[in-house]
């Protein structure tokens, strides 16, 4: 008894601890970045849980400066890669180069590291490099480590991908194979403010006031709080409530609806299902819940299946977009109750 009543004490004191963490950070993001709350609770949540998150957005509305103040936000290191046609696989990774000992002439491989060697990284406009580059970061995201010339380094934890990408310009992009998108735990989506929120941003940015975040937690923490994450119980009917939603989008499976087999080609694989329920986790105590619930699962489906799901001609012709697709499997999936 005296061991589970230390074992409580401590699960509050870090869900405290957390709890606390998430105001402080949102708090210095608002200082910098007005509207955007699904975005920005996405992105948070992706961090919490340990994944990587795809932003899409028009240009302009402020991808890169909500990336960056969270990793100030965070205490983490910060890199940026600007991804254009001519990019190489070792401008990512790093390279070795041959350097000569000056005490004995000899010469030696050196590995010079790249910028993927960081905790944060932006991979701006990321499909606008062929898919050889694009593969550099498959390892990366997946292993958390990469392998330049037959040697395996690994990469700092905590280790997060937040990468860009602009959804109305076509000519020189490449689109992004779909192993690469599985390994996103979130496809979000920015769009445009409100006048009242551009207003905010005219009075913010046009001035001589210049707001930066500063770090209230650091890398140990955040490894800590990925872990209080996978401590967060589930109830067998909440957890089978994401699993019916995932194998839904299936066009194979029994429980796919009629408009599924339709318009899907290919639906979502067993990591859409675990990133559905690790992110429910991280959204049950970012809302001072310690539990997971129905609504945690209808609220964070959309922006990790819809990226999973490969439509076919059929929904190009009937003008079917993901977000409809997920939006009538939550209406033919019965939510159990509690």
């Amino acid at each position: 008894m005296a061991s589970t009543t230390i074992d409580t004490t401590d699960i509050q004191s870090r869900v405290s601890r957390f709890q606390e963490i998430e105001q402080n950070i949102l708090r210095q993001v608002r200082g910098v970045i007005v509207g955007q709350e699904e975005v920005v609770e996405q992105v948070l949540i992706s961090l919490f849980v340990g994944g990587h998150c795809l932003i899409t957005g028009m240009p302009g509305t402020a991808k890169t400066l909500l990336v960056r103040t969270i990793s100030d936000a965070l205490g983490l290191t910060f890199k940026r890669i600007q991804f254009t046609p001519d990019l190489m696989p070792t401008d990512i990774t790093g390279t070795d180069i041959i350097e000569e000992d000056e005490t004995n002439g000899r010469r030696k491989w050196t590995f010079v590291p790249g910028p993927i060697f960081t905790n944060v990284l932006l991979a701006d406009e990321v499909n606008r490099t062929p898919p050889k580059t694009q593969s550099a970061l498959l390892e990366a995201m997946q292993e958390k480590c990469c392998t330049v010339r037959g040697n395996n380094y690994v990469l700092p934890k905590p280790f997060f991908v937040l990468a860009t990408q602009n959804p109305i310009e076509m000519e020189g992009t490449y689109p992004l194979p779909e192993a690469q998108l599985d390994r996103f735990l979130f496809n979000t989506l920015m769009g445009y403010l409100s006048p009242q929120e551009e207003f905010e941003v005219l009075s913010r940015t046009t001035t001589t006031a210049n707001v930066t975040a500063q770090p209230v937690t650091n890398a140990e923490e955040i490894i800590a709080m990925q872990q209080l994450v996978r401590m967060v119980p589930i109830a067998d009917s909440v957890a089978n409530y994401a699993i019916s939603i995932v194998r839904a989008t299936r066009p194979t499976d029994v429980l796919a609806p009629d408009f599924v087999k339709k318009y899907v080609n290919f639906g979502a694989s067993v990591r859409g299902a675990q990133f559905l329920v690790l992110a429910a986790k991280a959204r049950a105590l970012v809302k001072r819940r310690y539990n997971v619930s129905n609504e945690d699962i209808l609220a964070l489906a959309a922006p990790i299946l819809r990226h999973r799901l490969l439509l076919n001609f059929h929904a190009e012709s009937d003008k079917v977009e993901a977000d409809a697709v997920v939006k009538k499997i939550f209406e033919a999936i019965p939510v159990p109750r509690a």
